[in-house]
């Protein structure tokens, strides 16, 4: 999208190809995930931008594959020919190897997953009602896996839930029995920023309540047990 838009108003004719027809703001996923924002406060249309920019357009398409012999970009929708091909291809969950875990939690990294991570937490909630209290302590424990910057926000944000929207909206439920567990394989989280800014967000999340188990490692999970 920024390639494109510093390309406007050039001799060049830009198509973008993308299997959604909105561009998210990824930063802010986790808000949608822990229902702070709406999902189309992150998600902008991409033809609102291109409407204004003649020479580029967009197409909503899933690319199959590249013909990088005869410059085609096919897709489940036609076939697109090219002069110069960017590609950006985002981001995937990286499951260090067992991707079978896939198919079992709950990963974040777009819209409708947010979603989904939203309709779980929050129908956790109203199951618990109606559950003795040893269930409710499974119900209600959160397990987020990463230490990274989306992992210490939604473990941030559910211990904000926690102790605001449950004791208010769930009077029924003790909110003490609610439990974020935030599972990291390095010896501190935010290993990509400043041990000072990782020292800081680590003591907010303790602040918070937020269990957080360090050089730990996930080896297996089968959809009820998490093993460490």
């Amino acid at each position: 999208v920024r390639l494109a838009t510093k390309l406007r108003n050039t001799p060049h004719r830009i198509t973008i190809i993308d299997r959604n027809n909105y561009h998210t703001f990824q930063p802010l996923l986790y808000q949608v995930a822990t229902g702070s924002l709406a999902p189309d406060n992150i998600g902008f249309p991409f033809r609102k931008r291109t409407a204004r920019t003649p020479n580029v357009s967009f197409r909503k398409a899933e690319v199959l594959r590249v013909d990088h012999v005869a410059k085609n970009v096919v897709t489940d929708q036609g076939t697109f020919a090219y002069d110069l091909l960017v590609i950006a291809t985002g981001s995937k969950t990286n499951f260090f190897g067992d991707e079978a875990l896939g198919s079992k939690v709950m990963q974040l990294k777009d819209i409708p997953q947010a979603l989904d991570i939203r309709s779980a937490f929050l129908q956790a909630f109203e199951d618990a009602l109606f559950r003795p209290r040893e269930e409710q302590r499974g119900l209600l424990h959160f397990v987020v896996v990463g230490g990274g910057p989306t992992g210490v926000e939604v473990s941030g944000a559910l211990a904000e839930i926690k102790h605001n929207l449950l004791a208010t909206e769930y009077p029924e439920l003790d909110s003490e029995l609610m439990r974020i567990t935030l599972v990291e394989g390095a010896p501190r989280v935010l290993g990509a920023f400043s041990e000072a800014s990782a020292r800081v967000a680590q003591n907010y999340l303790a602040d918070l309540g937020v269990e957080v188990r360090l050089n730990t490692r996930v080896q297996k999970y089968d959809g009820t047990t998490l093993t460490l």
